[in-house]
């Protein structure tokens, strides 16, 4: 079996590096009966939503299993575990605390503490209680402040068990993919919608922030963004300028406000019915000072100028991955730098970062080959960036075991684990014994 190799004098090599496992609660949870209703089960209920007409209800059955999976992350030698919280699992329908969901995450947290695993906790992985949604949802800027208040109770309730918060992961994908273009839930669809859901998810996020450094100041306290760069077809003053519309409508707009309190001049260039409505106030509340940035990276785009639009988005490019995205690790090492010479960045963990691979499990094994090549090259890419002086304090393998991927339900497999969905039983891919063997050879 192949290892996972880094240069002998890297800093990833280092006990200091903190290697981790991601998961997020709609994915692995299950136990939908014992929490409120979410827009991902409305979703998952809307036929032609989901590839494989799954849903979350039963899951990876985590809510049962989690002691067997707990166990299972520690016997990888990892760090850190990042988890989300359910909102519709620990609120109840008039805002108190639902202590049985509560509970059942302290308990975890104690675990972890236990094992010695540091618990990095995103607060909102998409995952908004159906409730909230019926009365507009991310449209609705009132749901930033219910936010605000699901933030203060649950940071109350989890005291001085959490190493790290993340307010939001990935709020491009909350509102470009869920009220934009609607491919996601809510599924709401129009460019009228996308950017008031964004300015609305990066408010919630500055005012959790200060609910953060309150309630969890020795926490270390932000945001995890997803980014996509763009590159341009041809070097042509057209498709550059395509490509840096692309960049600044696709990424910059939630990284520029968090780091910079500022949208991207773009937002100049926007009809007035498709811009957020922007309060006295707001960008100094969103631009809240970050103990680090979440940084997740899969994949990159190419751009064309479009004669009616802003941009054109071309195809993905070969090598890709089962779920048809480009393998092309070097994007990621030219994020980091370009991110680093742009932003006064804080530290980075790269929060997410792995692949869709069409996985067969044989034997019980599963010789995933393709996924430790995918990993080995951009293990190499975040050091190559970190030679080039960007500050990055820690990596997160999505996933540790297959689930429920979304808009392409079951039919996915990103996890370095293998789950059959049948039996629920877990095996440990080549992928996932390779990532352990790195991380327990540091020194």
């Amino acid at each position: 079996m192949t290892q996972l190799t880094l240069p002998k004098n890297s800093p990833m090599l280092s006990k200091d590096f903190i290697y981790g496992v991601a998961t997020a609660s709609f994915q692995i949870e299950g136990s939908a009966d014992k929490r409120l209703p979410c827009i991902w089960d409305t979703f998952c209920a809307t036929p032609g939503k989901i590839a494989d007409n799954s849903n979350g209800e039963r899951a990876c059955e985590h809510v049962i299993k989690w002691r067997e999976d707990i166990a299972l992350i520690d016997s990888l030698g990892v760090d850190a575990y990042r988890l989300s919280i359910s909102w519709p699992r620990v609120i109840t329908l008039d805002g108190t605390l639902n202590h049985d969901g509560v509970k059942f995450y302290t308990d975890i947290l104690d675990e972890l503490a236990r094992r010695n695993i540091k618990a990095f906790v995103t607060l909102y992985h998409w995952d908004l209680p159906q409730h909230l949604e019926d009365k507009g949802g991310w449209l609705n800027r009132e749901t930033a402040f219910e936010f605000e208040r699901y933030v203060d109770l649950i940071s109350k309730a989890f005291g001085n068990k959490v190493y790290s918060y993340a307010t939001l992961n990935e709020p491009f994908c909350s509102s470009y993919l869920g009220y934009e273009i609607g491919v996601h839930a809510p599924g709401i669809k129009g460019r009228e919608f996308g950017r008031k859901a964004a300015h609305h998810l990066l408010l919630a996020h500055g005012l959790a922030m200060k609910v953060l450094n309150k309630n969890s100041p020795h926490a270390l306290n932000g945001i995890v963004l997803n980014f996509t760069p763009c590159y341009p077809v041809t070097q042509s003053d057209a498709d550059l300028a395509a490509t840096a519309f692309a960049d600044d409508y696709i990424n910059q707009w939630y990284m520029k406000p968090v780091m910079t309190g500022a949208y991207p001049d773009i937002i100049e260039q926007l009809p007035e019915a498709h811009k957020p409505d922007i309060l006295p106030g707001d960008m100094e509340t969103i631009a809240q000072p970050l103990d680090f940035l979440g940084v997740n990276f899969y994949t990159r785009l190419h751009y064309q100028a479009s004669e009616t639009d802003y941009y054109e988005e071309m195809p993905h490019q070969a090598p890709m991955t089962d779920i048809g995205w480009e393998i092309y690790p070097k994007a990621l090492t030219e994020l980091l730098v370009s991110l680093h010479e742009k932003y006064q960045l804080p530290p980075v963990f790269i929060t997410e970062n792995g692949a869709a691979m069409d996985d067969k499990m044989i034997n019980s094994e599963v010789h995933d080959q393709d996924r430790i090549d995918y990993y080995n090259s951009h293990l190499n890419a975040v050091n190559d960036a970190m030679e080039q002086g960007v500050t990055v304090s820690g990596y997160f393998a999505w996933s540790l075991m297959d689930n429920f991927e979304w808009a392409e339900g079951y039919s996915k497999r990103f996890g370095i684990v293998y789950v059959d969905y049948v039996t629920q039983q877990r095996v440990i891919k080549d992928s996932g014994n390779a990532y352990s063997h790195l991380i327990k050879n540091r020194y």
